[in-house]
């Protein structure tokens, strides 16, 4: 690893520690990126840097479109306060459409093209889906809406062929890309039926083996089963009272 690179890495990590997310993000670009940089792939502390770093940025811009796309709802809001809450929510839009484009410029073309090991790959690739989901939530019916949800659901796709095929039932990697293709499913796709029976059937498979799995990713994996069975229950409760409706 170059000096550089090296360097890179250590003031991401202060940068988390401090939660200055916006840094962390500039240094993690430089890593990959940079005029010192090297063919040499990420190593999975570096990975899961990257994907802390873009995790928080944008994170806090899909919590603040949230919020004021729910003022908008409010009918008493006057004229004047609507006008500069949508003017807020369409900057926070940017934002986050630059950050989304920003992180899957840097998998498409720096990250998921390089030969890495089958974990890699299959984190890239969940990343890349998530990405593209973030851009779908925020897209209303713009035209550009079936395209990335055509990119989002491709990429999680091949990422669970791959991870069906070649990682463990009990893998943490496995089981986050489970959970966060079944959200897809329920979120995106208006598919409850295929969301539980994606989240049913690896919550399962690994309940069978979770016994044996080593200690470093027993936590990490129970925890992802947690929340799958979470999910599992709110929809499953939800497709009930659809019904009930009906």
């Amino acid at each position: 690893m170059s000096n550089s690179r090296a360097a890179n890495k250590m003031k991401a990590k202060i940068c988390e520690q401090a939660e200055r997310y916006d840094d962390m993000v500039k240094e993690m670009k430089d890593l990959i990126q940079g005029s010192d940089k090297t063919d040499d792939p990420l190593d999975e502390e570096e990975r899961n840097l990257l994907s802390v770093a873009y995790k928080n940025v944008v994170g806090q811009r899909r919590a603040a479109w949230r919020v004021l796309s729910a003022k908008l709802e409010s009918p008493d809001m006057n004229e004047k306060h609507r006008e500069l809450t949508e003017g807020m929510k369409k900057s926070v839009e940017n934002e986050l459409n630059g950050l989304c484009k920003e992180v899957l410029k840097l998998l498409n073309e720096n990250l998921i093209p390089n030969p890495e090991n089958v974990p890699a790959k299959i984190f890239y690739l969940k990343m890349k889906g998530d990405y593209y989901r973030y851009m779908v939530e925020i897209c209303g019916e713009s035209p550009s809406r079936e395209d990335s949800v055509k990119k989002a659901e491709s990429a999680y796709d091949e990422a669970f062929k791959i991870a069906k095929e070649k990682l463990p039932q009990s893998s943490p990697i496995r089981l986050g890309l489970a959970l966060n293709y079944s959200v897809f499913f329920y979120e995106i796709k208006d598919s409850p039926k295929e969301a539980c029976e994606l989240a049913r059937s690896e919550f399962d498979e690994a309940m069978n083996v979770i016994e044996d799995a080593k200690e470093e990713v027993y936590k990490d994996s129970t925890l992802i089963m947690q929340l799958l069975r979470d999910n599992l229950t709110l929809w499953q409760s939800e497709r009930e009272a659809d019904d009930q409706d009906d």
